[in-house]
């Protein structure tokens, strides 16, 4: 038979068309996909890392039909298929078009497998049969004669589909079960888990709806199931338009074949699919690499022979599994392959339920694909502040504070209490409780929200706990985060918290969490199951790839139980309604007319807020009110006074959301109410002098003080121990807590101006700085690369990337300060940017930023903001404001001048850099050393600036500084010159208004 397959027609035929390929229109290419006995997926063979398809049927042959979803096969549907498959799946071939047919848009012709013809080949083997005639004139095969003496050879031989055999027939039918595509009660997953656990099932995958999701016939039952590879995530094939057609497996060559609806059942390739969604104003576009990622997967498990390891069932009964295709006589492991090839990334939520070996290689694999910036990786910039969870997945600590409902503050045991990571934020994983709101706003709590926090509260407060961190978002106001987090995106950390001796308390409902199917068990109370279980939170529907808790399936039956039993949220009742009189808002009179219901007597509070070491807010439950509440005679340092943070964390650590004891003695003008402060009968005031870090101030006598020769002898201890802020302490002598300006002489520094704002505040550069010469070098070694791929980098508001400024055209470190919202869709999309180093800001289209490396983005901006020490430059709003810009910029900006800059103090109360004119303020003596005079004294003598206001308690150095420069002022006044020209100004108050617009200026 071989040989009447292959005629020396064919073979001489075969020649031909390879030695003239392209020119007499055949084409060569790779067979993707058999999607029946009679079509071929065909790739072109071309370099592109997407080769274009396609879909041909063989001329004049029609395949029996495979079934649909709920449908049945046609006889010999699944071996003819099978034949094909198995004859020419990932195959090089030779075709050519012989004809179409427009109306159903499918394209017939000839192909051939080396030297041998398909479709002879198919037709001799029985499973297909001829059509004699098209329905146009050309609409046959070129081998038509030859394609009817074969159909009849194997008819007379009874092969294939014209066996014979009795009850051949029926018995090719498959029995399909129900499909769980449709309906997912049709499969039991777990079930189906719990037989084939571990071992290796075979299956045919039908279609690969993205890079990581397969769906697949599991052999021999046919049973047809989605699976999703077990540890990563392919990026998302977007969302197509429901009008779209829908795309099937069961192409049949029948140019009759037509669904009830009248269209065609058309395979669409990939290329065709995002063209037909694109046209549709509901889709949502492919993410970057998508496309890359899917075919991939296609190329390599795409109707071929797979082993799938079950590993899993996630909610929806998908099934999750490790996929090996065969690869010569290895099998490789799909999810390796995709991760390595920058084309997927590992997901905790799934990858929890494979062997620690498996998890190593694929986090192995993904930490290499990022230092190459592989493919989706190719923007990836570590974030300079990354979080200490992204590294230590795992700690144990004690809360110290119930943000809400599904948000705690866990402080590490394994970081000293005083270090800036001894406490770290922990959301939740995949619960959503109700918000607290916003006083601030106005925003009131949501139903609920307090009764979560504070059922949180009453079990976790000071209590033990492990933390399990499982995966980070950057969320925003738009995402839903809490407004009292602030406007800007940021990146939250999700984790598992777990009560490590949990005491039952009456009407929880939790059980000890059951981990996922395949994972591994965790000792202690789920604090999340808790929560959810009272009725206090949901479970988050995440999409099938987000990344989720790894006790995902415990929440949702709590969530379960928590509805049938219509608890909290779930319930028809109303949530409780608490009026609190917050007196930290009213004026002093009102909290003078609650003295009497407070005083002289001890009363249970709740610390809700460490404002200082000495200093909180509480909530009195018994009069529902909330207080500002100060120890009598003790104070701790100042905000900006040494070892005033580590008085903040200690008293964070001892009573913070603490149920403690109070006793009121009276209040002050403030409205601050005063007093003594107990937890479990410890005087808290006595802990701080203890420590060292708080001193008693006795000069109104102590004789209305509980506790006063406690807290003398406390303060006694801590002297003679010289701790924390008596480190420095001799008998008989006072010594200051010293602020960071009296500890330290005047700090000189050589700078440029960089750039001038209104107000008299400016931008410096220091000369002779090894970080600025380190950082230009930096910058003067980068390649700057084309622009990106839109899509592919999203600068945000806060990010540091490269800006090129449009003075000079020069690349810059520079920080977003504005962006449009959304993605962005067009290079000239406009961004308000900030550049670090020098000062500048101004308006920068996109195809003029540029990813930067951390190596680089890292280092903290060269640029000082600064303002002219004891004197006040009027704003830009203001009268002679514009005047005074100029001035300035005349004295510091024109020609490439030096000065000394004297810093007399700094301002820390603008918080940190987030912007032009905002951060840390230096205020500076600016001295131009070439002319021998300080800019300061020439605006006060150019009638442009006037002194601050002089207090009596000023340094004596202060005071003689600020004697020389009322000199300048003088003169200008007596000469009636600029802001002096009506006379004196009849104002002393201080304007602390920043600089809304800036006056001139450069970079260099």
């Amino acid at each position: 038979m071989e040989g009447d397959v292959n005629s020396r027609f064919c073979r001489s035929l075969a020649v031909e068309m390879a030695s003239t390929a392209g020119a007499t229109g055949w084409l060569r290419g790779k067979v993707k996909a058999v999607p029946s006995g009679d079509s071929l997926v065909i790739m072109g063979s071309t370099k592109a890392e997407i080769p274009p398809e396609k879909t041909i049927t063989l001329s004049s042959l029609i395949a029996p039909r495979l079934a649909r979803r709920g449908g049945v096969d046609e006889p010999f549907a699944w071996e003819s298929r099978e034949y094909l498959r198995k004859l020419c799946m990932g195959k090089d071939v030779t075709f050519k078009v012989d004809y179409t047919v427009p109306s159903i848009g499918r394209e017939f012709g000839s192909v051939f497998l080396g030297d041998k013809n398909v479709a002879l080949m198919v037709v001799s083997n029985g499973w297909v049969k001829v059509r004699e005639q098209g329905q146009q004139k050309g609409d046959a095969s070129p081998f038509l004669a030859e394609l009817l003496r074969l159909e009849e050879q194997a008819k007379q031989q009874g092969l294939g589909r014209w066996t014979r055999t009795p009850g051949a027939s029926e018995a090719s039918i498959r029995n399909l079960p129900p499909s769980a595509m449709g309906d997912p009660g049709n499969l039991d997953a777990m079930g189906l888990l719990a037989s084939n656990k571990g071992k290796p099932m075979q299956a045919i995958v039908e279609q690969v709806r993205d890079g990581s999701t397969l769906r697949v016939y599991l052999l021999p039952e046919f049973q047809f199931v989605q699976v999703f590879v077990a540890g990563i995530q392919a990026p998302s094939m977007g969302r197509r338009a429901a009008s779209e057609t829908v795309v099937g497996t069961e192409v049949n060559s029948d140019e009759s074949n037509v669904g009830a609806s009248g269209e065609p059942h058309v395979f669409l390739t990939s290329a065709q699919r995002l063209a037909a969604s694109s046209a549709s104003s509901n889709e949502v576009a492919p993410d970057p690499f998508a496309r890359e990622a899917k075919h991939f997967t296609e190329i390599r498990v795409l109707h071929r022979d797979v082993r799938i390891v079950l590993e899993g069932v996630d909610k929806f009964s998908n099934l999750i599994g490790s996929v090996y295709y065969p690869d010569g006589e290895s099998a490789k492991d799909l999810a390796l392959e995709l991760v390595e090839n920058g084309l997927a990334k590992y997901v905790e939520w799934s990858a929890t339920l494979m062997e620690e070996d498996a998890k190593r290689k694929l986090k192995s694999a993904e930490l290499q694909a990022k230092k190459t910036r592989l493919r989706i990786w190719t923007n990836y910039i570590p974030p300079a502040t990354n979080s200490k969870a992204i590294h230590d997945q795992n700690f144990t600590g004690k809360v110290v504070e119930v943000v809400s409902g599904d948000c705690v503050i866990v402080a590490d045991d394994s970081v000293p209490y005083g270090s800036p990571l001894a406490e770290r934020r922990v959301n939740l994983s995949s619960i959503r409780c109700p918000k607290m709101g916003n006083p601030r706003r106005d925003e009131k709590p949501a139903p609920y929200a307090r009764e979560a926090k504070e059922f949180l509260r009453q079990r976790l407060i000071g209590r033990q706990v492990n933390v399990s961190m499982e995966y980070s978002r950057k969320v925003s106001m738009a995402d839903g985060l809490s407004a009292a987090v602030g406007t800007d995106s940021r990146v939250m950390d999700f984790g598992s918290v777990f009560l490590v001796s949990p005491v039952k308390v009456e009407g929880d409902d939790a059980s000890t969490p059951a981990p996922p199917t395949g994972g591994s068990q965790q000792a202690g109370v789920n604090v999340a199951e808790l929560v959810v279980a009272r009725g206090f939170g949901t479970v988050i529907r995440h999409r099938d790839f987000e990344e989720r808790s790894n006790y995902y399936d415990v929440l949702l039956s709590a969530e379960s139980r928590a509805i049938a039993g219509k608890k909290g949220i779930h319930s028809s009742k109303d949530s409780p309604v608490m009026h609190v009189a917050d007196l930290m808002t009213a004026s002093a009179k009102k909290t003078k007319d609650f003295l009497p219901f407070l005083q002289r007597k001890r009363l249970p509070a709740v610390v809700e807020y460490v404002l200082s070491g000495h200093r909180f807010k509480l909530l009195i439950p018994k009069e529902t009110c909330s207080i500002a509440f100060s120890f009598s005679g003790v104070r701790c340092p100042g905000r900006d006074e040494p070892f005033s943070d580590e008085a903040i964390a200690l008293m964070r650590r001892m009573i913070m959301q603490r149920d403690v004891e109070i006793e009121v003695e009276n209040v002050d003008r403030t409205g601050t109410f005063l007093g003594s402060l107990w937890e479990s009968k410890t005087n808290m005031a006595v802990t701080l002098l203890e420590a060292g870090l708080a001193k008693l101030q006795t000069s109104f006598g102590t004789d209305r003080i509980p506790d006063a020769h406690l807290l003398a002898q406390a303060e006694q201890s801590a002297k003679r121990q010289k701790l924390k802020i008596w480190e420095n302490f001799i008998e008989g002598k006072e010594v200051s807590n010293g602020s960071t300006t009296e500890r330290k002489q005047k700090e000189e520094l050589k700078v440029t101006v960089t750039e001038v704002l209104g107000g008299g505040k400016f931008y410096v550069q220091v000369v002779g700085d090894q970080k600025v010469t380190s950082i230009q070098q930096q910058l003067a070694s980068l390649s700057v690369q084309d622009a990106p791929v839109i899509g592919a980098f999203n600068p945000k508001k806060g990010d540091i990337v490269l800006a090129q400024f449009s003075a000079d055209n020069s690349w810059n470190r520079a920080m977003i300060v504005n962006a449009p919202r959304g993605a962005v869709e067009s290079p000239k999309d406009k961004f308000e940017v900030f550049y670090i180093d020098y000062g500048n800001q101004e308006v920068v289209p996109y195809s003029q930023l540029r990813p930067v490396d951390p190596s680089v983005s890292s280092a903290p901006g060269l640029a000082l903001l600064c303002s002219l020490a004891y004197i006040k430059v009027p704003s830009l709003e203001e009268d002679y404001g514009q005047e005074a810009a100029m001035c300035l910029s005349e004295h510091t900006l024109n020609g490439p001048k030096e000065f000394k800059a004297i810093i007399e103090e700094r301002d820390t109360s603008g918080g940190k850099v987030k912007g032009q004119g905002t951060g840390t303020i230096h205020m500076v003596t600016l001295i131009d050393t070439t002319a021998g005079f300080s800019i300061n004294a020439a605006m006060l003598k150019d009638g442009l600036a006037r002194m601050e206001k002089r207090r009596r308690w000023e340094p004596k150095e202060k005071q003689a500084a600020m004697d020389e420069l009322e000199k300048f002022q003088a003169e200008a006044r007596n000469q009636r010159l600029a802001m002096w020209e009506y006379g004196d100004i009849q104002s002393d108050e201080e304007d602390s208004a920043p600089p809304l617009r800036k006056a001139g200026g450069g970079k260099r």
